[in-house]
């Protein structure tokens, strides 16, 4: 027997705006066709002026608690992978324990940019597997639009607002693949290319900064690291590629998705993509997809999932989990 972090409630939260394509062609020389054609993404949802990464974080852990049937205080330690938290510190994660009246267990965020749920996924599993928690909320929220360089069409095209959610539960399996639950993860970075994909502002310049992007270099290295990462995790798990059931990648590019579901022989029938509807939503794109996923009946219990991400860093990685 062996201990699992097994999901046992998701939930998401997208902003109420909408924003089409279209309501870019005022401001930038660009047009829904371009965007399409180079990034499968029709829309995404913004946040609402006052409305925080934390605020969408904590709707989308009460969906993933309403989905468990269980209230804060059962969880024992919350996760929030994000870039774009509402301060500096303390974490988002802390603001989200108040919000949802949590008074006992841990709070900390994760930052790895669009790798960082595959981050916390991989941090909630060794809590779970070593005995420090038995419940570990996730959550991916992200306020990207708060980062656009506006002028850019390159990049602010591309990114969107949101949040997902998983629950996490420690419950016993017989240690082999057909356990439910996290069966692998595998994570990685590369420091040298930190120039490909950053923010130019921080605590260095004093300002908040935008996000600037080398984005053939970053497809060049998507692709090949994500195949790879992936496949080390299904390695790591003992189960082959004919037997996932879904690949739900992170949702950057429709090119990119479909680039690594060819790489590992996989059809795009069996890939979820939400890219269309919510572009770029970098930490929050994986359990978006996830709780998208499963509302729409593609995911079910007993389901063998390989999730993988890539962003700034840059840091990539993997998760193999049975639903």
């Amino acid at each position: 027997m062996s201990l699992r972090a097994v999901v046992i409630g998701c939930g998401h939260y997208l902003p109420e705006r909408v924003v089409e394509n279209k309501e870019f062609e005022a401001t930038l020389d660009t047009n829904d066709e371009w965007i399409r054609s180079r990034s499968g993404i029709e829309r995404r949802h913004f946040a609402a002026e006052g409305e925080t990464t934390s605020n969408m974080a904590t709707s989308a852990a009460t969906a993933a608690l309403n989905d468990a049937g269980l209230a804060a205080d059962d969880v024992d330690a919350i996760i929030v992978a994000t870039s774009t938290p509402d301060l500096t510190f303390p974490s988002a994660a802390t603001m989200v324990q108040a919000e949802l009246g949590m008074t006992r267990g841990f709070a900390f965020d994760v930052q790895a940019v669009c790798a960082g749920f595959v981050y916390a996924l991989s941090n909630a599993n060794a809590l779970i597997i070593s005995g420090q928690a038995k419940r570990v909320l996730v959550i991916g929220a992200e306020t990207f639009s708060r980062i656009m360089d506006w002028t850019d069409r390159s990049t602010c095209v591309l990114f969107g607002d949101g949040a997902g959610a998983l629950l996490l539960e420690a419950q016993e399996g017989a240690g082999s693949p057909a356990d439910r639950g996290i069966l692998s993860t595998d994570l990685n970075s590369d420091g040298r290319y930190r120039d490909l994909l950053y923010v130019d502002g921080g605590v260095s310049t004093g300002t908040t900064g935008y996000l600037r992007m080398q984005g053939n270099q970053v497809f060049r290295h998507a692709v090949s690291k994500l195949a790879a990462t992936a496949t080390t995790a299904m390695e790591r798990a003992g189960v082959s590629a004919s037997e996932i059931d879904w690949i739900v990648p992170h949702q950057a590019n429709i090119r990119i998705i479909q680039g690594t579901a060819k790489k590992l022989d996989l059809p795009m029938e069996q890939v979820v993509v939400t890219v269309q509807d919510h572009g770029n939503t970098s930490a929050a794109s994986i359990p978006l997809a996830l709780s998208v996923g499963r509302n729409r009946g593609q995911i079910k219990q007993g389901d063998l999932i390989v999730t993988e991400a890539i962003g700034g860093g840059l840091a990539w990685g993997a998760v193999v989990l049975r639903w």
